[in-house]
C-alpha cells in the first residue's frame, strides 16, 4: 500500500495536475480571505470558509479523475490485480495519495489564522474545527471520485461525472427546499454535506457530523473495491 501511495502521490508532481489544484485553492482561498476578511476588517473566516466549500467541488475531481481510470486506459491495472497487493491495498494508498494533496492545499488556512494573527486575535478553536471538517468531507468526496474513477477508463468521463456527483449532493439544501413531503426533506436534510460541514466552519464539532463524512468515505472505498474484484475475475 505504501508503494502504490507513495507513487500516485508523487506522480500529482510530475504533471501539471497537482501543481494546478493546489495553486488554484490556495488562489481563491487568498481572494476569499482577502475580500472578506482584510478588506472588512473582520477575523471572522466563517465566509471563507463557506466559500471554499464550492470551490473543493471543482478541484477534487481533478485529483481523483485519473486514479483508476488511467490505469484501467493504459491496461497497468492488470499488473496491479496480479501484484501480491491485496485490492483493498491498493484503494486505499490511491485514496491516501488524494488525501494528502488536499491536506497540502488546507496548509492555506493555516496561513490565514497566522496572517489574522498579527491584526486580530482569531478564533484557532474555530480553523482547527474546519480544518477537521474538511478534512473528512474531502475524504468523502474523494472516495466518491475514486468509485466513479474505477467505472470509466476515460479521464475525462471520471472528471465530468465525479464534478456532477459534487454539484448534485451541493445542490441537495436547494432541492430540500422544494420538496412538498417533510419525510423527503427530512431524508435530503440528513444527506446534505454541505449542512453538515457549516457547523465545522462555525466551530460545532458533532460526532454525528463525523460519523456520517467517514461512513460515506468508508462505503464509497468498499463499493470500489467491490467494482476492482468484479474486474479482477471477469
Amino acid at each position: 500500500m505504501f508503494a502504490i501511495f507513495k507513487r500516485e502521490l508523487a506522480s500529482y508532481f510530475t504533471s501539471p495536475v497537482g501543481y494546478v489544484v493546489v495553486a488554484a485553492f490556495m488562489l481563491f482561498n487568498g481572494i476569499f480571505f482577502y475580500v472578506q476578511c482584510l478588506y472588512t476588517g473582520t477575523s471572522n473566516l466563517y465566509g471563507v470558509f463557506q466559500s471554499m466549500f464550492f470551490i473543493v467541488l471543482f478541484l477534487l475531481p481533478l485529483l481523483t479523475m485519473r486514479l483508476l481510470a488511467e490505469d484501467r486506459r493504459n491496461k497497468t491495472d492488470q499488473v496491479l490485480l496480479t501484484s501480491p497487493v491485496g485490492i483493498p491495498a491498493i484503494v486505499t494508498g490511491k485514496f491516501l495519495s488524494a488525501w494528502v494533496m488536499l491536506l497540502i492545499c488546507l496548509s492555506a488556512y493555516v496561513v490565514d489564522g497566522i496572517i489574522l494573527s498579527f491584526v486580530a486575535s482569531p478564533d484557532w478553536s474555530v480553523i482547527f474545527c474546519n480544518l477537521f471538517g474538511m478534512m473528512l468531507m474531502g475524504a468523502a468526496f474523494i472516495a466518491i471520485g475514486l468509485f466513479v474513477s474505477s467505472l470509466t477508463e476515460s479521464v475525462i468521463i471520471a472528471a465530468v461525472f465525479s464534478f456532477g456527483a459534487n454539484v448534485l449532493i451541493s445542490l441537495i439544501d436547494t432541492i430540500r427546499s422544494t420538496v412538498p413531503w417533510n419525510w423527503l426533506k427530512n431524508c435530503l436534510g440528513a444527506l446534505s454535506f454541505q449542512n453538515k460541514y457549516g457547523h465545522f466552519a462555525m466551530g460545532l464539532l458533532s460526532l454525528s457530523d463525523v460519523i456520517f463524512f467517514l461512513s460515506i468515505a468508508v462505503l464509497f472505498l468498499f463499493l470500489t473495491d467491490r467494482v476492482i474484484d468484479r474486474r479482477r475475475w471477469a
